[in-house]
């Protein structure tokens, strides 16, 4: 019993692991993250805190008019598909 309980947590924590190595990578014919983030700015945000592959498109948190926003971007035109405040 003890060794089914010792590789059931084994099994757990590689689990663990193996969650977080299959984040979202960008696509081959994406705009890189650096480009995006010099469209956002163009946009109007005054901060980019972070961009990020998000399934299908590049996701973002930063500034706009002086509030914290999070936005979706299109991953292949660089153009903002979806700004909302960030509720905190």
């Amino acid at each position: 019993m003890t060794r089914f309980r010792t590789l059931a947590f084994a099994v757990a924590l590689t689990g663990g692991a193996t969650s977080a190595a299959l984040a979202d990578e960008p696509g081959p014919d994406w705009m890189s993250a650096e480009q995006v983030k010099e469209k956002v700015l163009k946009s109007g945000y005054t901060g980019v805190a972070e961009i990020k592959a998000d399934k299908d498109h590049w996701r973002g948190e930063g500034v706009k008019n002086g509030q914290k926003m999070e936005f979706f971007v299109d991953p292949k035109t660089g153009a903002l598909v979806i700004e909302k405040p960030v509720v905190e």
